[in-house]
Order: structure tokens, then sequence, then C-alpha cells
């Protein structure tokens, strides 16, 4: 074959490697999710990337002060600035 891939014929060779596979796939589809910020802090980690976390406290604080604006806390907070 070109490309210098192995043939796969149909004694057997190849498919234990795709279902290896494909129990890993199924195997971590089962698992527990994390959760959207246990993901966030893994991808902060291996990406190194912790600059972008003053960025999303930053977004968070806007974010809280734009909800509580349209509450009966808008007169207190509007004191602050």
């Amino acid at each position: 074959m070109s490309g210098g891939r192995p043939a796969i014929t149909d004694e057997g060779q190849g498919t234990s490697s795709q279902d290896d596979r494909a129990s890993e796939f199924a195997r971590q589809a089962e698992s527990a999710q994390g959760g959207l910020l246990r993901e966030y802090v893994a991808f902060l980690k291996q990406n190194k990337k912790w600059w972008l976390l003053p960025i999303l406290i930053a977004l968070l604080l806007v974010t809280v002060l734009i909800v509580l604006g349209s509450t009966a806390a808008a007169p207190f907070i509007y004191t602050l600035f």
C-alpha cells in the first residue's frame, strides 16, 4: 500500500486497536462529567493560559452588576460609582 500505512486484513489485524479505541471512547463517554468550571481550569492548566483568568473574573463582575442593576439593589450599586 502507498503512504506507509499498514494493510488491514480480514484476519483480525487492526480490528483489535479499533475495538480498543471504541471501548476507550465508550468508557470516557460513560464517566461522570466534571462541569464547566472544572473543564475551564483544566484548560488553563494544560495550555498555560492563566492570563485569561482576570478577563473571566472581570466579565463575571460586569454580569453581576448588570443583573443586580435591574433589581431592588440598584440604588445601592449606583452609589458605589
